[in-house]
């Protein structure tokens, strides 16, 4: 019998940040960049930077839960991104950069609220955290070239500057969950 997998689709700004980090995580099986909570269908990039479909830049993770829980996974996502900046991660700014937890299932759901609840009383962040919890509706994965973009263009000045350290700080905080 194989392994049961999950999925967990997540947005905190530049998706290209996300599945660089979550691509290292130990129990990761794949991310895949893309658009999630709007209602444009099969957006494409310029549509969703235009900041009109209702899209944010999202990643969606496929996982094994026995190696890694969703409540870990959400410890990661937290540790990775401003949870407290409305519609807004570093320079980049509107909606489609928002923070959110794309629940699957009410266990995502109670799970999500649960780790929320421990992020906001960690007091870690001195403004309120203004992640949104919303059902999950629809994936649309990116365009080819946003797939592995650090992987292929770390020498990139946006890679360098912005990508570059979150996953410095996300290897010396996880180190132990590293693959």
């Amino acid at each position: 019998m194989g392994k049961q997998l999950a999925v967990a689709t997540l947005a905190g700004g530049c998706f290209w940040c996300l599945e660089a980090v979550f691509d290292e995580l130990k129990g990761v099986e794949s991310v895949e960049s893309g658009y999630s909570g709007g209602a444009v269908p099969s957006p494409s990039y310029a549509q969703v930077c235009d900041g009109n479909t209702g899209h944010a830049e999202a990643v969606q993770i496929i996982f094994d839960p026995q190696v890694l829980s969703y409540h870990d996974l959400l410890t990661v996502f937290f540790a990775i991104h401003d949870p407290t900046t409305l519609n807004r991660q570093g320079a980049d700014a509107g909606t489609q950069y928002r923070s959110a937890i794309f629940y699957h299932d009410e266990e995502q759901k109670k799970m999500a609220g649960q780790v929320l609840q421990e992020i906001a009383d960690s007091q870690i962040w001195s403004n309120p955290i203004v992640t949104e919890l919303t059902p999950f509706d629809q994936f649309y994965p990116a365009e080819d070239y946003h797939q592995e973009y650090f992987a292929h263009n770390s020498f990139q000045p946006y890679c360098r500057i912005v990508i570059a350290p979150k996953v410095s700080k996300f290897r010396m905080q996880f180190m132990e969950r590293l693959r």
